[in-house]
């Protein structure tokens, strides 16, 4: 394997325990003995994240075409770097509240600032690299971005029981800055013109497009529902340990790697229309399981949320697909537009749900019922993205 592969696949990897580093010390953010966050503190953490990584996304074509891939995705990670190295010294400030609420948003901003450059680089220059094997290399990286995010709650319940939960962002910061190392020398692909060039900027956007973006925000919100929310629920309501807390946190993430790749094993048997238009409803089933679940019922709970992590698993990487197949004009900027939405859906479901409970007593059984409808939702709207436009005026640009 060649040197810049390893490089690719090894960002991928890290970037993915990353993303997960704080929610998966979501527990610890908001205990009463440590932190003591409210919900409305602790979701607003995510803000900076979500704000920087839209930005960081959307001009990261525009970056790479002036600085060249390389220096993007060295810069991005250096931003990770600095994040793991700011949530792992929070640890020593967690008794002076302001000090380390600044801090921590400094840790998220920088987070998402490292997301938007190192996630769309990484993924543009494994095309590069093998041109002819574009869905199984793309494949293979983001496959290891999902077992990332899998990781992170194992390595921090290791941590945790070690009396040391810092371990977690430490580790972190060493292996961003060993990949930082490695990937100087290399001769990575993508140079200063390698992507889109400046007259896809000019394409005004098609009308169409507006389904997919709502799609990708409502997706945002049902991802991060989980992802953010569910070690925190599986404490105040199900009294789970932190082990189990881990566990299902792993679940959902680990699930979400399972389906990607049991899609691409299974696709040539299935539409992928069909599957587009199912999934979504595998989550609002199980929401309502997890919204249901009566207390010390943490194991139901571990299932459901991997349930629903399967449920999200496709959603994603096809609507991108969808939307290459059907904006064609406008497909060089679909990934990165999508994926921006994604991220403010992010940035809803991370900040409002603490906001939510605070300001309306809402608990979060209540939110994972909205979870449910939202999720509904997204599977209307997914019969919406796979019809066929029959109209010319569908495809006007405005």
């Amino acid at each position: 394997m060649r040197k810049e592969t390893i490089a690719i696949y090894f960002a991928g990897l890290v970037q993915g325990i990353a993303l997960v580093a704080f929610p998966a010390v979501s527990t610890i953010l908001t205990d009463p003995h440590q932190f003591h966050l409210s919900s409305t503190v602790y979701g607003s953490l995510f803000i900076p994240q979500a704000i920087l990584s839209i930005i960081a996304s959307a001009l990261n074509p525009v970056f790479c075409r002036k600085f060249g891939s390389k220096s993007v995705f060295l810069c991005g990670l250096v931003a990770n770097l600095l994040s793991m190295i700011l949530l792992a010294i929070s640890a020593f400030t967690m008794h002076s509240s302001i000090l380390s609420y600044v801090i921590l948003l400094c840790a998220t901003g920088c987070l998402g600032l490292g997301f938007g450059l190192v996630v769309p680089t990484i993924n543009a220059m494994a095309a590069l690299l093998y041109p002819t094997q574009v869905d199984s290399i793309l494949l293979m990286l983001n496959a290891l971005l999902g077992i990332g995010t899998a990781l992170a709650p194992i390595f921090n319940a290791f941590f945790v029981s070690m009396g040391f939960w810092w371990g977690l962002p430490l580790l972190l910061a060493i292996l961003l800055a060993t990949g930082f190392i490695f990937s100087q020398a290399l001769n990575l692909p993508g140079g200063k013109f390698n992507f889109s060039t400046n007259q896809s900027l000019t394409v005004p956007i098609p009308i169409r497009f507006w389904i997919f973006a709502s799609f990708a925000l409502l997706y945002g919100i049902v991802e991060t529902l989980n992802g953010n929310w569910l070690s925190i629920f599986m404490k105040t309501h199900l009294h789970a340990s932190l082990e189990l807390q881990s566990i299902a946190l792993t679940a959902f993430w680990g699930m979400v790697t399972f389906g990607r790749v049991f899609f691409a094993i299974v696709r040539k048997y299935f539409r992928e229309e069909l599957i587009f238009q199912t999934f979504p409803f595998i989550s609002t089933l199980a929401f309502i399981v997890i919204a249901s679940l009566p207390p010390n019922a943490e194991y139901w709970a571990v299932a459901a949320f991997g349930l629903t992590g399967f449920g999200c698993s496709v959603l994603l990487p096809l609507i991108i697909s969808f939307g290459n197949q059907q904006l064609k004009a406008f497909a060089s900027s679909v990934p990165g537009m999508v994926i921006s939405f994604y991220l403010l859906g992010y940035g809803i479901a991370a900040f409002g749900v603490g906001l939510l409970e605070d300001s309306t007593h809402m608990s979060l059984r209540d939110v994972y019922l909205v979870g449910a409808v939202v999720a509904f939702i997204l599977g209307i709207i997914s019969f919406f993205v796979t019809e066929t436009p029959k109209n010319n005026h569908l495809s006007k640009e405005i």
